[in-house]
């Protein structure tokens, strides 16, 4: 099976700290969507790289471990994930910290988390991710 490919373009204009960018993706999701020094260093609005990344990171993990729970035989009702990944400026992304609340019917608590564990080692962006930490903290509803 060949190999499944998306793409994104960044244009960039000016120095790092003075200029300005835009990100666009083909599917329309980022239809040149602003960045800036501002915007990822000082919470000016708009997106910036980390939080593409924690988004990419909170989707593909409840994707994933929706996919073990089915194969459980216990389907989610729902998985709410948030990914909060940590920029130490001059050093990088050192972290990417998962929060996760599942509604399952009819799991236990310790298969739960089993599962929680394994869609966190498991997910493809983890996996992208594997030079830093990814925490995990799970409940159940």
């Amino acid at each position: 099976m060949a190999g499944i490919t998306r793409t994104a373009e960044a244009v960039w204009e000016g120095t790092g700290k003075e200029g300005s960018g835009t990100l666009t993706t083909p599917s329309g999701v980022l239809p040149g969507t602003p960045y800036s020094f501002a915007r990822r260093f000082e919470n000016a609005p708009g997106t910036n790289p980390e939080e593409l990344i924690a988004a990419a990171h909170a989707g593909c993990y409840a994707m994933q471990l929706s996919h073990f729970l089915a194969e459980n035989g216990t389907p989610a009702e729902r998985l709410e994930a948030k990914a909060v990944v940590t920029l130490v400026p001059g050093t990088g992304i050192t972290g990417s910290a998962l929060m996760l609340t599942g509604t399952v019917p009819g799991i236990d608590e310790a298969t739960f988390r089993e599962l929680a564990n394994k869609a966190k080692e498991g997910c493809p962006v983890s996996k992208a991710l594997g030079a830093i930490d990814i925490s995990l903290d799970a409940k159940l509803a």
